[in-house]
Protein backbone atom coordinates (compact mmCIF):
# COMPACT_ATOMS: atom_id res chain seq x y z
CA UNK A 1 0.00 0.00 0.00
CA UNK A 2 1.23 3.26 -1.32
CA UNK A 3 2.12 6.28 1.63
CA UNK A 4 0.00 9.28 1.25
CA UNK A 5 0.75 12.56 1.93
CA UNK A 6 -2.09 14.93 2.88
CA UNK A 7 -2.69 18.27 3.90
CA UNK A 8 -5.15 19.51 6.07
CA UNK A 9 -7.12 22.78 6.41
CA UNK A 10 -8.73 23.99 9.72
CA UNK A 11 -11.72 26.13 8.46
CA UNK A 12 -13.64 28.64 10.63
CA UNK A 13 -15.66 31.35 9.35
CA UNK A 14 -15.41 30.37 5.78
CA UNK A 15 -11.15 30.79 5.93
CA UNK A 16 -8.48 28.19 6.86
CA UNK A 17 -6.83 29.00 10.13
CA UNK A 18 -3.52 27.44 12.27
CA UNK A 19 -2.92 27.30 15.62
CA UNK A 20 -0.66 25.60 18.21
CA UNK A 21 -1.47 22.61 20.72
CA UNK A 22 -5.31 23.93 19.44
CA UNK A 23 -5.20 27.52 20.39
CA UNK A 24 -3.78 30.53 19.33
CA UNK A 25 -5.66 30.67 15.97
CA UNK A 26 -4.57 32.65 13.09
CA UNK A 27 -5.73 33.39 9.35
CA UNK A 28 -3.89 32.02 6.90
CA UNK A 29 -5.75 32.28 3.70
CA UNK A 30 -8.48 31.28 1.06
CA UNK A 31 -9.59 27.51 1.20
CA UNK A 32 -10.45 26.97 -2.50
CA UNK A 33 -6.91 28.69 -3.62
CA UNK A 34 -5.28 26.10 -1.38
CA UNK A 35 -7.36 23.52 -2.01
CA UNK A 36 -6.45 24.18 -5.97
CA UNK A 37 -2.35 24.24 -5.08
CA UNK A 38 -2.40 21.31 -3.11
CA UNK A 39 -4.18 19.37 -6.05
CA UNK A 40 -1.68 20.78 -8.61
CA UNK A 41 0.83 19.59 -5.72
CA UNK A 42 0.61 16.11 -6.50
CA UNK A 43 -1.48 15.61 -2.64
CA UNK A 44 -3.09 12.22 -2.09
CA UNK A 45 -6.19 14.63 -0.30
CA UNK A 46 -7.64 16.98 1.25
CA UNK A 47 -8.84 17.02 4.96
CA UNK A 48 -10.90 19.87 5.56
CA UNK A 49 -11.99 20.61 9.36
CA UNK A 50 -14.36 22.76 11.15
CA UNK A 51 -12.29 24.21 13.69
CA UNK A 52 -15.65 26.26 15.47
CA UNK A 53 -18.79 24.23 14.54
CA UNK A 54 -20.65 27.98 14.36
CA UNK A 55 -21.50 28.20 10.92
CA UNK A 56 -22.07 24.94 9.75
CA UNK A 57 -24.01 26.10 6.24
CA UNK A 58 -20.37 28.41 5.52
CA UNK A 59 -18.18 25.47 6.44
CA UNK A 60 -20.55 22.99 4.11
CA UNK A 61 -20.61 25.21 1.03
CA UNK A 62 -16.63 25.62 1.18
CA UNK A 63 -16.82 21.95 1.44
CA UNK A 64 -18.74 21.91 -1.65
CA UNK A 65 -16.90 24.40 -3.50
CA UNK A 66 -13.73 22.42 -3.41
CA UNK A 67 -15.10 19.71 -4.82
CA UNK A 68 -16.71 21.31 -7.51
CA UNK A 69 -12.89 22.26 -8.14
CA UNK A 70 -11.07 19.62 -7.19
CA UNK A 71 -10.76 15.78 -8.08
CA UNK A 72 -8.69 14.29 -5.56
CA UNK A 73 -10.44 12.40 -2.55
CA UNK A 74 -12.24 15.01 0.25
CA UNK A 75 -12.10 13.93 4.09
CA UNK A 76 -14.09 16.18 6.47
CA UNK A 77 -14.32 16.33 10.51
CA UNK A 78 -15.00 18.62 12.98
CA UNK A 79 -18.66 19.01 14.25
CA UNK A 80 -19.98 15.83 13.62
CA UNK A 81 -22.47 14.64 16.00
CA UNK A 82 -25.09 12.94 14.50
CA UNK A 83 -26.05 10.59 11.65
CA UNK A 84 -27.24 13.66 9.55
CA UNK A 85 -24.37 15.95 10.25
CA UNK A 86 -22.29 12.62 8.19
CA UNK A 87 -25.03 12.77 5.18
CA UNK A 88 -24.82 16.39 4.66
CA UNK A 89 -20.68 15.73 4.70
CA UNK A 90 -21.06 12.89 2.10
CA UNK A 91 -23.84 14.64 -0.03
CA UNK A 92 -21.59 17.87 -0.30
CA UNK A 93 -18.85 15.76 -1.87
CA UNK A 94 -16.66 14.34 1.18
CA UNK A 95 -15.00 10.97 -0.14
CA UNK A 96 -14.98 9.70 3.98
CA UNK A 97 -16.04 11.93 7.05
CA UNK A 98 -14.10 11.49 10.74
CA UNK A 99 -15.79 11.62 14.20
CA UNK A 100 -13.81 12.45 17.08
CA UNK A 101 -16.10 13.55 20.20
CA UNK A 102 -19.00 12.33 19.38
CA UNK A 103 -17.83 8.98 18.97
CA UNK A 104 -16.78 9.08 22.37
CA UNK A 105 -19.81 11.30 24.08
CA UNK A 106 -22.30 8.47 21.70
CA UNK A 107 -21.50 5.45 22.06
CA UNK A 108 -23.53 4.01 19.41
CA UNK A 109 -22.71 6.76 16.86
CA UNK A 110 -19.75 5.26 15.11
CA UNK A 111 -21.59 1.62 15.04
CA UNK A 112 -24.86 3.68 13.54
CA UNK A 113 -22.51 5.54 10.91
CA UNK A 114 -20.70 2.44 9.78
CA UNK A 115 -24.20 0.46 9.64
CA UNK A 116 -25.98 3.33 7.44
CA UNK A 117 -22.93 4.24 5.02
CA UNK A 118 -20.49 1.80 5.47
CA UNK A 119 -17.13 1.90 6.93
CA UNK A 120 -15.25 3.15 4.16
CA UNK A 121 -16.62 6.87 4.68
CA UNK A 122 -16.01 6.41 8.08
CA UNK A 123 -12.53 7.38 9.53
CA UNK A 124 -12.45 7.35 13.75
CA UNK A 125 -10.41 10.68 14.85
CA UNK A 126 -8.55 10.50 18.20
CA UNK A 127 -7.41 13.93 19.86
CA UNK A 128 -4.32 12.01 21.47
CA UNK A 129 -2.65 13.43 24.63
CA UNK A 130 0.52 12.12 26.58
CA UNK A 131 -0.49 11.61 30.49
CA UNK A 132 2.23 8.56 31.04
CA UNK A 133 5.19 7.46 30.14
CA UNK A 134 4.21 5.54 26.71
CA UNK A 135 0.18 6.06 28.12
CA UNK A 136 -1.73 8.43 26.13
CA UNK A 137 -5.66 9.26 26.47
CA UNK A 138 -8.19 10.27 24.19
CA UNK A 139 -9.28 13.87 24.13
CA UNK A 140 -12.62 15.85 23.53
CA UNK A 141 -13.80 18.94 23.02
CA UNK A 142 -10.87 20.36 20.90
CA UNK A 143 -8.65 18.77 23.25
CA UNK A 144 -9.24 20.36 26.50
CA UNK A 145 -10.94 17.05 28.09
CA UNK A 146 -9.48 13.86 29.16
CA UNK A 147 -12.00 11.45 27.92
CA UNK A 148 -10.31 8.68 30.40
CA UNK A 149 -10.35 6.41 27.63
CA UNK A 150 -7.10 5.06 26.41
CA UNK A 151 -6.20 6.06 22.92
CA UNK A 152 -4.65 2.89 21.46
CA UNK A 153 -7.80 0.85 23.08
CA UNK A 154 -10.00 3.12 21.32
CA UNK A 155 -8.00 2.80 18.44
CA UNK A 156 -8.97 -1.11 18.88
CA UNK A 157 -12.22 -0.73 19.27
CA UNK A 158 -12.73 1.51 16.00
CA UNK A 159 -11.31 -0.80 13.86
CA UNK A 160 -13.79 -3.56 15.32
CA UNK A 161 -16.75 -1.28 14.96
CA UNK A 162 -15.95 -0.96 11.13
CA UNK A 163 -13.95 2.33 10.58
CA UNK A 164 -11.75 2.14 7.21
CA UNK A 165 -8.93 4.36 9.10
CA UNK A 166 -7.65 6.08 12.12
CA UNK A 167 -7.14 10.11 12.33
CA UNK A 168 -4.58 10.12 15.02
CA UNK A 169 -3.99 13.76 16.62
CA UNK A 170 -0.85 14.34 18.62
CA UNK A 171 -1.88 17.37 20.89
CA UNK A 172 1.33 17.66 22.12
CA UNK A 173 2.81 18.06 18.60
CA UNK A 174 0.40 19.58 17.30
CA UNK A 175 1.36 22.91 15.16
CA UNK A 176 4.80 22.85 16.85
CA UNK A 177 7.41 21.24 14.22
CA UNK A 178 9.30 19.59 16.51
CA UNK A 179 8.24 16.00 14.71
CA UNK A 180 5.79 13.36 14.79
CA UNK A 181 4.85 11.63 18.22
CA UNK A 182 6.58 8.93 16.96
CA UNK A 183 5.94 6.86 20.08
CA UNK A 184 1.88 7.51 19.98
CA UNK A 185 1.81 6.47 16.10
CA UNK A 186 3.90 2.99 16.06
CA UNK A 187 1.71 1.82 19.41
CA UNK A 188 -1.76 2.77 17.08
CA UNK A 189 -0.53 1.66 14.02
CA UNK A 190 0.40 -1.64 15.63
CA UNK A 191 -2.26 -2.27 17.60
CA UNK A 192 -4.73 -2.24 14.58
CA UNK A 193 -5.10 -3.47 10.75
CA UNK A 194 -6.65 -0.35 9.56
CA UNK A 195 -4.63 3.04 7.99
CA UNK A 196 -3.05 5.33 10.44
CA UNK A 197 -3.04 9.33 9.33
CA UNK A 198 -0.26 10.33 11.58
CA UNK A 199 -1.07 14.27 12.41
CA UNK A 200 0.78 16.65 14.69
CA UNK A 201 4.60 17.91 14.74
CA UNK A 202 5.39 17.99 10.86
CA UNK A 203 8.16 20.71 10.38
CA UNK A 204 11.66 18.83 8.17
CA UNK A 205 11.12 16.16 5.62
CA UNK A 206 12.41 14.12 8.22
CA UNK A 207 9.53 14.19 9.79
CA UNK A 208 7.64 12.62 7.54
CA UNK A 209 10.43 9.92 6.61
CA UNK A 210 10.47 8.81 10.21
CA UNK A 211 6.49 9.00 10.74
CA UNK A 212 6.12 7.14 7.84
CA UNK A 213 9.13 4.25 8.62
CA UNK A 214 9.62 3.96 12.18
CA UNK A 215 6.16 5.61 13.47
CA UNK A 216 4.50 2.86 11.03
CA UNK A 217 1.87 5.52 9.59
CA UNK A 218 0.02 4.75 6.52
CA UNK A 219 0.09 8.24 6.32
CA UNK A 220 1.15 11.86 6.84
CA UNK A 221 -0.92 15.07 7.50
CA UNK A 222 0.21 18.75 7.38
CA UNK A 223 -0.86 21.83 7.11
CA UNK A 224 1.21 24.85 8.39
CA UNK A 225 4.88 23.84 6.74
CA UNK A 226 2.37 23.05 3.05
CA UNK A 227 0.41 27.16 3.75
CA UNK A 228 3.38 28.94 4.47
CA UNK A 229 5.79 26.93 1.35
CA UNK A 230 8.28 25.55 3.49
CA UNK A 231 8.02 21.89 2.24
CA UNK A 232 6.54 21.67 -1.48
CA UNK A 233 4.19 18.45 -2.04
CA UNK A 234 6.67 17.88 -4.50
CA UNK A 235 9.89 17.95 -3.39
CA UNK A 236 8.57 15.70 0.15
CA UNK A 237 7.57 12.98 -2.39
CA UNK A 238 11.00 12.76 -4.31
CA UNK A 239 12.73 12.94 -1.16
CA UNK A 240 10.81 10.19 0.59
CA UNK A 241 10.97 8.04 -2.69
CA UNK A 242 15.45 8.10 -1.90
CA UNK A 243 14.26 6.21 1.15
CA UNK A 244 11.98 3.41 -0.83
CA UNK A 245 9.04 4.65 0.91
CA UNK A 246 6.24 4.06 -1.86
CA UNK A 247 4.40 7.13 -2.61
CA UNK A 248 2.87 8.12 -5.36
CA UNK A 249 5.84 9.12 -7.82
CA UNK A 250 5.72 12.81 -9.55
Amino acid sequence: MRKRIIPCLDIRDGRVVKGKKFQNVQDVANPIDLAKQYENDQADGLFLLDISGKDRMKFLQVVKDIADHTTFPLYVGGGIRSIEDIREVIDSGAKKTSITSAAIDQPYLLKEAVDIFGGKHIILSIDAKQIAPNTWHAFTKGGRQDSGLDAIEWAKQGESLGVSEILLNSIDADGVKTGYDLALNKAVSSAVNIPVIASGGAGEFYHFRDVLNEGKASAALAASVFHYNEIQITDLKEYLLNFDIAVEEI
